[in-house]
């Protein structure tokens, strides 16, 4: 192995072991200082949540903090194992024996590497619904329906995916040397095709949409999108809960696709002016342009790796360096792929403090909305509700917060929406 080899190699493995060390390190950080909390509820939140929930939220917490780190001890041994320890070259090669160089070959690795890795981590999934989500009570699938789930989205994925990953490999083989820029064009083309066939085409192979049929909510909803200058293609609420307790609303779709969906637990658990207050705040990111501004930094990020995969899949200590022994007389293009993205996560993730502090930022954005067009009591009651039915943590550790947390912990968003 040349020296450029190797280099990559001790920064594969610098990487790899300095991602685990955080990981572990901030998880262990987040179980004490919930456990640490769980005998007291925090005096903001003493009259409205109760010592039950408020333990069952840091049981809940801890336990899934537990599974985490041995999701993250298992991803590692599995990015490993393709890698320096020889299972992607292995796969490879005994596919090329098997099939001869060309397109077939590399779609069946990419196929292969997807069902094999799937296979591996199916354990941690099923673990994960009915084991800790059915311990804490949020759990509502059935095995049959489980199963279903997973079916339905291996099929979708193969006759979505198999396409995709077939053109990528074309250009990669066709288009020259600006073969990425391409690539970049037509992954963002599907990106946003997506968005406006999701709502209709494939989140109805899993749920039921029904329009919402309550008139008092549907005239209480459609005067707040009218006061806000927003229009929807309709009003429809989700069987959210023949899978689980947890609740949430959400707008989905691009441009004229854009339709709200509420949970049916949402609609149980929440009163007409939070329901409002919960639609207001999701109403304040199309305002803000958080929707645009997150599809634009995709747009650039995907555009920079699009360009660093460019040069990386010409470099030969790129394959080497990873355990990889590339072909002189097939295409690597496949190889190349599957490399750059088991790689790629490892420099991202130190980034992941800087995504979360917009999404923060955003979230507090959307909350001073909500409450300038519906009520700030009612939208703070409506955060109290979602916390307390999710089980959510109200005393996490800051610095795990600080790296991870998408919206902004309990304490700081209620104090905010107070101050304003």
């Amino acid at each position: 192995m040349d020296t450029a080899s190797l280099s990559f190699t001790a920064l594969f493995c610098a990487l790899l072991v300095l991602g685990l060390f955080v990981r572990t390190v901030l998880a262990s950080r987040q179980i004490r200082h919930v456990a640490r909390h769980r005998g007291a509820v925090p005096a903001a939140f003493s009259d409205t949540i109760s010592i039950t929930a408020h333990q069952k939220a840091a049981d809940y917490t801890i336990t899934k903090s537990r599974f985490g780190l041995l999701e993250t001890a298992i991803e590692a041994a599995l990015l490993l194992g393709w890698t320096l320890l020889g299972g992607l070259d292995w796969l490879n090669q005994s596919l090329l024996e098997a099939l001869g160089p060309g397109m077939g070959q590399q779609l069946a690795l990419m196929a292969a590497f997807v069902l094999i890795g799937g296979l591996i981590t199916l354990p941690l999934g099923w673990y994960s619904t009915f084991r800790i989500e059915e311990r804490f009570g949020f759990n509502k699938m059935t095995l049959s329906l489980w199963l279903g789930d997973l079916m339905k989205g291996t099929l979708i994925g193969a006759l979505i995916g198999l396409p995709i990953a077939a053109l990528m490999l074309w250009l990669m083989g066709a288009a020259g040397s600006t073969w990425w820029l391409w690539a970049w064009g037509a992954w963002m083309a599907f990106n946003l095709l997506a968005l406006v066939l999701y709502p209709t085409v494939i989140a109805p192979l899993f749920n039921k949409f029904e329009p919402l049929s309550d008139e008092t909510l549907k005239a209480r909803v459609n005067a707040l999108m009218q006061r806000c200058g927003f229009a929807a293609k309709g009003l429809f609420v989700m069987d959210g809960s023949k899978r689980s307790a947890h609740a949430n609303a959400y707008f989905t779709g691009f441009g004229a696709a854009k339709r709200v969906v509420f949970f049916d637990t949402l609609l149980q658990q929440l009163s007409p002016g939070e329901i409002d207050a919960v639609l207001a705040h999701e109403l304040g990111h199309y305002k803000r342009r958080h929707i645009l501004k997150r599809i634009a930094l995709m747009f650039a990020l995907s555009l920079m790796g699009f360009a660093l995969l460019g040069w990386v899949s010409g470099q030969a200590w790129f394959y080497s360096g990873l355990g990889v022994t590339p072909s002189m007389e097939a295409p690597n293009d496949a190889l190349a792929l599957l490399l750059f993205l088991m790689v790629v996560p490892l420099f991202t993730f130190f980034l992941s403090p800087l995504m979360a502090q917009l999404s923060r930022r955003h979230e507090f954005e959307a909350d001073a909305y909500a409450k300038a067009q519906t009520s700030g009591t009612d939208l703070a009651s409506a955060l109290l509700k979602l916390y307390k039915d999710n089980a959510s943590t109200l005393t996490p550790d800051p610095l795990y917060a600080r790296f991870y947390y998408s919206h902004p912990p309990a304490s700081e968003r209620l104090t905010r929406l107070q101050a304003a």
